[in-house]
């Protein structure tokens, strides 16, 4: 069963993982987008709402975003888009991600530690909860078989205009209530920018 096979409960009562709604992003100061992201999304915004596919959005307005995010970080995170992430098919830890977010600089091969995930999803952000927990869960597992274990990991659901995050450690998953919006940027860039933070600053 690959990852987008799974529901909320389904990997909830597969991985013995345990729920919580909380809210984890402390207070934050804004991060200003550079000028070419404000051109990029101004230009790719439009080309958005005409297509209106989970691809469209991908690319026009997730891929900029993810690419301000490695240059605020100094390049320090590599960002994979369309990956093929087998972890374990037994376990049904294989399939397609959208984008992972690693902390390193070798953008030609996936390293661990994984330290993030994104998906695109149409309509109800909630239903994409499942399919993202359990690239979270693998996640986990990488980084572990290569020695590499971080202290959380975290997974981000996105329509593009607005966006849910999620943080898992051990078998507790914390589901953060709050929907971020994509306007203003301001905010959503400063609570990426403190998940990368976290992990690359140790």
């Amino acid at each position: 069963m690959p990852y987008n096979n799974f529901t909320v409960e389904e990997v909830g009562e597969k991985f013995n993982l345990v729920f919580k709604a909380k809210s984890f992003v402390p207070d934050l100061e804004a991060v200003f987008p550079s000028r070419w992201l404000k051109e990029t999304l101004l230009k790719t915004l439009p080309l958005t709402k005409m297509v209106g596919s989970e691809k469209a959005r991908s690319e026009f307005i997730i891929a900029p975003i993810l690419v301000e995010l490695r240059e605020l970080s100094k390049n320090k995170i590599s960002i994979f888009s369309g990956k093929e992430f087998n972890v374990d098919r037994e376990l049904g830890l294989n399939g397609i991600c959208d984008f992972l977010i690693s902390k390193s600089s070798d953008q030609l091969t996936l390293n661990a530690p994984i330290l993030a995930l994104v998906e695109a999803k149409r309509g109800i952000l909630e239903d994409g909860w499942g399919q993202c927990i359990a690239e979270m869960v693998a996640a986990k597992k990488f980084n572990e078989a290569k020695g590499k274990p971080i202290d959380y990991i975290y997974g981000i659901v996105t329509s593009g205009s607005l966006w849910h995050f999620l943080q898992i450690k051990e078998n507790l998953v914390f589901l953060d209530p709050n929907e971020y919006s994509l306007s203003p940027i301001e905010e959503l860039l400063a609570v990426m920018d403190w998940i990368i933070r976290t992990e690359i600053d140790k």
